[in-house]
């Protein structure tokens, strides 16, 4: 299954003229396209599908929907580990 997963940006970065950002998905972390949501700022949740963020989203709903994943396995499917 491929969700659509909410991370925190840890930092921000111009690469190739892409804007890319590290996010935290609940202690793993993924490079990630900021092309959708190019001016996310680090601390920042987004939403992130395919690699690609796609919305910015609260912090409290971010924390509930990852801890809420995590409860049903969806962040070790999704990434690998937990």
């Amino acid at each position: 299954m491929c969700l659509a997963v909410p991370g925190r940006v840890l930092s921000v970065a111009e690469v190739d003229g892409v804007p890319m950002a590290e996010v935290d998905f609940g202690g793993v972390r993924k490079n990630v396209c900021l092309q959708y949501v190019p001016d996310a700022r680090e601390g920042e949740y987004v939403v992130v599908h395919v690699g690609f963020a796609i919305q910015r989203l609260d912090e409290e709903s971010a924390r509930r929907t990852l801890a809420e994943f995590e409860r049903m396995g969806y962040l070790e499917e999704e990434f690998g580990a937990s």
